[in-house]
């Protein structure tokens, strides 16, 4: 028997083919336009904060991804444009807080495509940009990191004497720990180290200021992040004879408490926990300080090369006696951890030529010591301990040119004893018999026990 074919069922079978192929054709070109799109966007800005400080402004757009972005300046009116690519255009920025005195506002622009996002940074004057993504770290997601330099940022002043123009005061510069992007250590109850440091930088700030003979220069004095290389250096630029740099200490477990005074040490830290304040240190420069990571070299040159120099010897040997003076303040208000001194690798003390100390306050990783970091009271002791200690280092030995200095050596006098003479208290103090002479108004060279005589300066 013949085979014939049914002619109408292969004419359904191709029209059926036909249909399936369109269908597929169509299903291919949906899925990869949703494929696309969902590609297209899958970042979106999920905060943006604004972190003034006195010579710049920091700006951080949280993302939920890592950002691609490109950015270029306008002029009249000065403004600064970011393109976020493949960014998702749902956020209000009319509830930013924007305490900046350099920028007026942020807001969205027409973008350049249907997947991306356009930032407008309406600014008051021409600045410097400087834009870095950041990735991930705790507490903080994947951040875009814009910092707004200002040219004519304020001059740095340093106070005269308070009670003698002819005098200066001793200038001791006061480091709050962290600040802004980085908020240091983070307590069980959620306290930021950063908030910490800087109440208690400020109670000793108003201590050194009432008194006559001192004043204090704040390296922080708001929430805002100063990389820890430049802090030494702002203390220089302020002419500072002590820098200060004020922390509360943390660890991996709960169980450490006390506070401890810290002075440099040129080599790596010979304990576990000054191991882990020197990763803490880095973690805070990945926080709040990557784009001056990236681009200070010189300083870190200059630094190595300084720590050669023998000023540093003088330096060192200073912040650990001044450390010893507190460490016996602070014992009497607070828990030590550390009965001595003692030493670690940190960038903000590696100021060849400035006596520096850092305190830690106590552990914010202990919840009962995270508890007295924020009672006030137990500050003010804290910054009161630091205070005294600092005090009375410096008046057993003031700077040359100080008020202190000058009053000392305005004051300087010798009780008679038996086997005094002028001549061998001259040899003793370095100057004339005759200017002995001339100060007491002696008329011969006699002295008698319990004479009390004026010595001049050489």
């Amino acid at each position: 028997m013949k085979f014939v074919p049914n002619l109408n069922a292969l004419t359904e079978t191709k029209t059926i083919r036909r249909h399936w192929s369109i269908w597929a054709g169509w299903f291919l070109v949906a899925v990869t336009f949703f494929a696309f799109n969902v590609k297209a966007d899958t970042n979106q800005i999920e905060s943006v904060r604004i972190w003034p400080s006195p010579n710049s402004t920091r700006v951080v757009i949280d993302l939920k991804e890592a950002p691609e972005f490109t950015y270029f300046s306008l002029d009249n009116p000065q403004r600064l444009v970011v393109d976020l690519k493949q960014t998702k255009k749902q956020f209000d920025f009319s509830k930013i807080a924007n305490q900046s005195n350099l920028v007026r506002k942020i807001r969205s622009s027409k973008p350049k495509n249907n997947q991306s996002t356009r930032l407008v940074l309406e600014l008051t004057k021409r600045v410097k940009p400087q834009l870095f993504a950041l990735p991930p770290t705790p507490p903080y997601k994947n951040r875009l990191v814009i910092d707004l330099v200002d040219p004519d940022g304020p001059a740095t002043v340093v106070k005269d004497a308070k009670s003698d123009p002819r005098a200066r005061d001793v200038v001791v510069a006061i480091d709050a720990g962290h600040g802004g992007e980085d908020p240091g250590s983070i307590g069980s109850a959620g306290t930021y180290e950063k908030n910490i440091t800087l109440s208690i930088s400020k109670h000793l700030q108003r201590l050194i200021d009432k008194e006559p003979g001192m004043s204090a220069y704040m390296i922080r004095s708001g929430d805002y992040y100063i990389l820890p290389n430049r802090r030494p250096e702002l203390a220089r630029q302020n002419k500072a004879d002590l820098l200060i740099s004020i922390h509360a200490d943390a660890f991996t477990t709960p169980q450490p408490s006390g506070a401890s005074v810290w002075t440099l040490s040129v080599r790596r830290a010979n304990s576990e926990l000054g191991r882990w304040m020197e990763q803490t240190e880095k973690h805070s420069e990945l926080l709040g300080g990557a784009a001056e990571v990236i681009q200070d070299t010189t300083n870190e040159r200059y630094l190595a090369q300084a720590l050669l120099d023998m000023s540093m010897d003088h330096s060192l040997a200073t912040s650990f006696e001044l450390s010893e003076e507190m460490i016996s303040q602070m014992k009497q208000v607070t828990k030590m951890h550390k009965k001595r001194p003692q030493s670690a690798s940190l960038a903000v003390l590696t100021a060849p030529d400035i006596p520096s100390v850092l305190v830690e306050t106590g552990f914010i990783s202990n919840p009962r010591e995270e508890k007295n970091l924020n009672w006030d009271k137990h500050r003010r002791k804290l910054a009161q301990a630091i205070f005294t200690a600092t005090k009375r280092f410096f008046q057993k030995s003031p700077p040359d040119g100080t008020l202190w200095a000058k009053q000392r050596q305005e004051s300087r006098t010798h009780r008679v004893r038996r086997g005094d003479s002028l001549s061998l208290l001259a040899q003793r103090y370095n100057v004339k018999v005759s200017d002995i002479k001339s100060a007491n108004s002696l008329k011969n060279d006699t002295v008698r026990v319990g004479q009390v005589l004026s010595i001049p300066q050489t």
